[in-house]
């Protein structure tokens, strides 16, 4: 009943209008109200142009006076589409030079004739229905040339086109002809103002809190009933809209009232929500019972007007918003004072609207406040979560006081926390230092001793190089010394002709001497330029001689320690590689790493073959090759292999798979740093044993850029 009557109002505002200044044409002073045409009307379902005319005669014509204007509903029924004529004689003794003007509401199309003149066409009136145009005028103002005291005759040709949804609506149908003068129908009536404004000012309420509880959840985003209440809020407001749609709108607005019960049910139910989640209560039977009927509410709107169905709605929305807050007095007793006061003044307000209605009470205008009683729950809901986050702004800022303090208090222990932590700071930066120092240093000698390592290798090799050359001087000495006492023996006799041979052989050993002697030399000096500590600069240098040098030198420094082990050393020189700018000494070390290691695989192997009894025989190979703007360099052997699970790890610093002391895991380390640092790559390539195949191995591959 209550919302039946607040949205009857709304839709129907002249009806209201006419309730507030209820007078007929014929008694309404027209310069101060509107008086409505509602008397005397003849009427006949039909259509003849004819009828029009002030001549015809239309007495035989039934008779009705009311303020909405149509055929009667048992006629209606069985004519819902017919045109129905409708006439009456005026005669006024208005005597103003005001003009006169008509505004109409109507639920359909109509031709309004002044003595058979057409004055106005609101709609197209057809009696094929699907030509009916649908046209309400609403507060447009139309002008009615009355004479005054003259009788003149009205006729209206009508025809009903009002909404086919829902079913079942309160609102009236059929036409409504008022009259005032111009100066007063621009000076409406002020509750009536006041009415209408009071919508637009709901509108903006609602659209209001929408955007600020929008931006309360963005900011405190942990305060999600926030963001329900500004979904409730976008809601009225939404409500509003479709409301004042279908009061303004000329044509018809068939989803209005669906869409206007709509948004005042998500609206009313969300604002139910925020109240449980306010008061800490569980969604109990009552609201699962709500939101199933608000569920069932919404296929209903086809049927049955939202202002039929929607009070039972909110009325069960409104008697738990009282329920739910009485039974949180003890655990949240302003929040729930605040709803209870705010639902009471809503209770005991449309309370008053229907004693007002029923004539008990007597409150002018009091239906003027409709709009803002919608703005009750909403407003209770604002001021609460005002009030709360007021409450958690005061909190805070409490809590930050409480942090000034404390750190007021606490400063000079933090200061002294801060001395004690920079001193400890600098203690530990020290002995970190002094770690890293150590570290370095250590890396050093590792580095340094994986030189010296790499230089024990070759001195076996050295020492059987230099061998030969010091045989030579040996050999040579001992004859230029048995010349000598020969040349002494002729130049006792005088026999210069033999003494000039012995120089000549002497001098010809000396030389064979002084060639052997640079030899050792050379020997010599490579041994120096190996065991450097600072890295050499780039020359140029014979790549297929340097491979040929550390693999003669890898080997018999091997087959010094070991005499037994034997090996086919294979080389494959591309002799069309220049002279390449490279470290030698650098580069020598890592050719010599690999001979060594490759070396040492075969030998391992070898050995497995004399346990094992098969036949073996180990084979190590270095080829060079020219490719584009590279030289390539293989080192390969027939050993075991590398395992493929330790195959990633080899050319890590300190990995090695030798027994314990016989080798620091740097060389693979190193060489791949020292390729590295000349641009170069070094990958691998490798078989596993299976057991007795032949094919297994490995093969080291170098390649250095060409400069």
């Amino acid at each position: 009943m209550i919302k039946r009557l607040l949205l009857f109002l709304i839709l129907a505002s002249m009806t209201v209008l006419g309730q507030s200044e209820q007078e007929t044409f014929e008694n309404a002073d027209l310069e101060s109200q509107w008086g409505v045409i509602s008397n005397d009307w003849s009427y006949k379902v039909g259509d003849d142009i004819e009828w029009s005319n002030p001549e015809f005669d239309d007495a035989s014509w039934e008779k009705q006076s009311s303020p909405y204007l149509k055929a009667p509903a048992s006629k209606e029924d069985n004519n819902k589409k017919e045109i129905v004529w409708l006439r009456k004689k005026l005669k006024t003794n208005y005597k103003s030079n005001q003009q006169l003007v008509l505004r109409i509401n109507q639920t359909g199309a109509s031709e309004i004739y002044l003595d058979g003149k057409l004055i106005h066409r609101l709609g197209s009136v057809s009696t094929n229905p699907d030509s009916i145009v649908f046209y309400n005028p609403n507060k447009d103002l139309l002008s009615f040339p009355l004479v005054s005291n003259t009788e003149q005759l009205l006729a209206v040709r009508y025809v009903n086109a009002a909404a086919q949804f829902p079913l079942y609506s309160v609102n009236k149908e059929g036409i409504i002809l008022r009259v005032a003068t111009l100066n007063h129908s621009n000076h409406d009536d002020p509750p009536l103002k006041q009415f209408t404004y009071g919508y637009y000012v709901i509108f903006g309420v609602g659209l209001l809190m929408f955007i600020l509880f929008l931006s309360y959840y963005f900011f405190f985003p942990s305060e999600r009933v926030n963001l329900y209440f500004a979904l409730s809020s976008l809601f009225f407001a939404l409500f509003v809209i479709a409301v004042l749609k279908s009061v303004y709108t000329h044509n018809v607005f068939v989803f209005g009232d669906f869409l206007a019960g709509i948004f005042i049910a998500a609206h009313a139910i969300l604002a139910l929500y925020c109240i449980y989640k306010i008061l800490n209560k569980k969604l109990g039977f009552v609201f699962k019972i709500i939101l199933i009927l608000g569920i069932l509410y919404i296929p209903m709107l086809f049927v049955i007007s939202y202002e039929l169905i929607s009070p039972i709605l909110s009325i069960l929305v409104l008697f738990d918003t009282i329920r739910v807050s009485f039974l949180s007095l003890k655990t949240n007793r302003k929040g729930a004072l605040i709803f209870l006061i705010f639902g009471g003044l809503n209770i005991f307000f449309w309370i008053g609207i229907i004693a007002n209605e029923l004539s008990l009470l007597e409150i002018p205008n009091l239906w003027v406040y409709q709009p803002f009683a919608l703005l009750f729950v909403p407003c209770s809901l604002a001021l609460y979560l005002g009030y709360s986050f007021g409450i958690n702004s005061q909190s805070l800022q409490n809590k930050l006081i409480e942090v000034e303090q404390l750190s007021e208090e606490k400063q000079q222990l933090l200061a002294d926390q801060n001395i004690k932590l920079e001193k400890e700071v600098v203690a530990r930066t020290a002995d970190l230092m002094a770690t890293l120092d150590n570290l370095k240093a250590t890396q050093s000698q590792l580095i340094q001793s994986e030189k010296m390592a790499s230089l024990g290798e070759l001195t076996a090799g050295i020492a059987h190089e230099i061998q030969n050359p010091l045989n030579f001087v040996n050999n040579f000495s001992e004859v230029s010394n048995e010349l000598l006492l020969e040349m002494n023996e002729a130049i006792s006799k005088s026999n210069y002709d033999e003494v000039r041979e012995i120089v000549t052989d002497v001098k010809t050993n000396l030389e064979k001497i002084n060639y052997h002697g640079k030899r050792a030399e050379a020997i010599v000096q490579g041994m120096l330029q190996h065991s450097r500590v600072n890295p050499g600069l780039e020359e140029p240098t014979d790549i297929n001689a340097l491979c040929d040098e550390f693999l003669r030198l890898a080997y018999h420094g091997l087959r010094a320690k070991d005499k037994s082990f034997n090996a086919s050393l294979i080389t494959n020189f591309d002799e069309s590689i220049k002279h390449i700018k490279v470290v030698p000494q650098d580069l020598g070390r890592v050719i010599l790493n690999l001979m060594t290691n490759a070396f040492y695989a075969v030998n391992e192997r070898s050995a497995e073959a004399k346990r094992k009894g098969y036949e073996y025989e180990s084979t190590v190979s270095v080829s060079t090759k020219s490719i584009g703007d590279f030289v390539e360099i293989k080192v390969s052997d027939n050993g075991n292999g590398i395992p493929k699970r330790i195959l990633e790890k080899i050319f890590q610093p300190f990995f090695t798979t030798k027994p314990s002391g016989k080798g620091t895991g740097l060389g693979l380390s190193l060489s791949y740093d020292i390729i590295k640092a000349h641009d170069g790559t070094l990958k691998v390539e490798t078989i596993e044993n299976d057991g007795a195949s032949e094919k297994s191995g490995t093969i080291f591959i170098i390649h250095l850029p060409k400069r």
